[in-house]
C-alpha cells in the first residue's frame, strides 16, 4: 500500500505528538516526580502507555522489556538519592517510544474492512442483480463508501 500517515490526514503526526507530550507531563507529575526507584518509575511507564493505548485507538503501542526499562532507567537516572527529573523521565520515554512497537490489530481491521467490504458487496450483487449497476462503478463506490464511514466512526 506505501500510504504514510502525514499523506493521509496532514497534521496528525503533530498532533499524536502534542498528545504524547501532554500524557508524559501529567503522569510526570501524577507518579513520577518523587520517584527513586525502578519499581514505581516501571509502574508509571505502564500507566503511561494504558493511557496512550486509551487515546490513539487503533495505535496501540506495545509495554517495553523490563530489562530495557531497567537499563534506560540506570543509564539515564544517575543519582538515586534524588527523584527523577522531567528531563529524565521525559528523555526516556523519548527512547523507549522509539524502540517499542505497535500491534498491528487496528491495522488488520482496517484491512479486513476496506477489502472485505467491497469484496463481499461485489459477490451479493453478482448473486442478486447481477446488471443492476457496472462494477466499474460499483466496486469504486462501495470502497469509498466504506472509507467514508471508516473515516466518520474515527477508525482511519
Amino acid at each position: 500500500m506505501g500510504l504514510s500517515l502525514p499523506k493521509l490526514a496532514p497534521g496528525v503526526d503533530e498532533k499524536k505528538k502534542t498528545e504524547l507530550e501532554r500524557i508524559i507531563g501529567e503522569e510526570y507529575e501524577e507518579h513520577v516526580k518523587n520517584t527513586k526507584d525502578f519499581l514505581n518509575f516501571y509502574r508509571a511507564v505502564c500507566h503511561i502507555i494504558e493511557r496512550l493505548n486509551e487515546n490513539f485507538g487503533n495505535t496501540q503501542i506495545k509495554l517495553p522489556e523490563v530489562d530495557d526499562l531497567r537499563k534506560e532507567f540506570q543509564n539515564r537516572h544517575k543519582d538515586k538519592n534524588k527523584a527523577m527529573t522531567k528531563a529524565e523521565f521525559q528523555e526516556i520515554m523519548k527512547n523507549l517510544v522509539k524502540k517499542t512497537t505497535f500491534t498491528g490489530i487496528g491495522a488488520k481491521e482496517l484491512l479486513l474492512y476496506i477489502f472485505g467490504v467491497p469484496l463481499t458487496a461485489l459477490l451479493i450483487k453478482q448473486r442478486v442483480m447481477p446488471q443492476a449497476v457496472a462494477d466499474e462503478v460499483f466496486i469504486p463506490g462501495v470502497t469509498s463508501v466504506t472509507v467514508f464511514t471508516l473515516a466518520a466512526l474515527n477508525k482511519i
